[in-house]
């Protein structure tokens, strides 16, 4: 199963997708915030939303899995 992981230390700023949510490449899945920057979290394949272990507001260092898709 696909895990997308942070590229850097975050903030969760915005949840846009839900479990069990069907995706297709480049679907927006959440929102980081990073130094006043918000940085779009997208979906690299197309599949469904399994697993979201962040909730908005939390704070994420880089490699830290943000989705996975089956």
């Amino acid at each position: 199963m696909p895990q997308i992981r942070a590229e850097m230390a975050a903030t969760v700023w915005k949840v846009v997708a839900s479990e069990g949510d069907a995706v297709a490449p480049d679907d927006v899945l959440l929102v980081l915030e990073s130094m006043k920057m918000e940085i779009p979290v997208l979906a690299e394949t197309a599949g469904r939303v399994a697993s979201l272990p962040v909730a908005e507001g939390a704070l994420v260092r880089e490699g830290d899995v943000l989705a996975v898709l089956e």
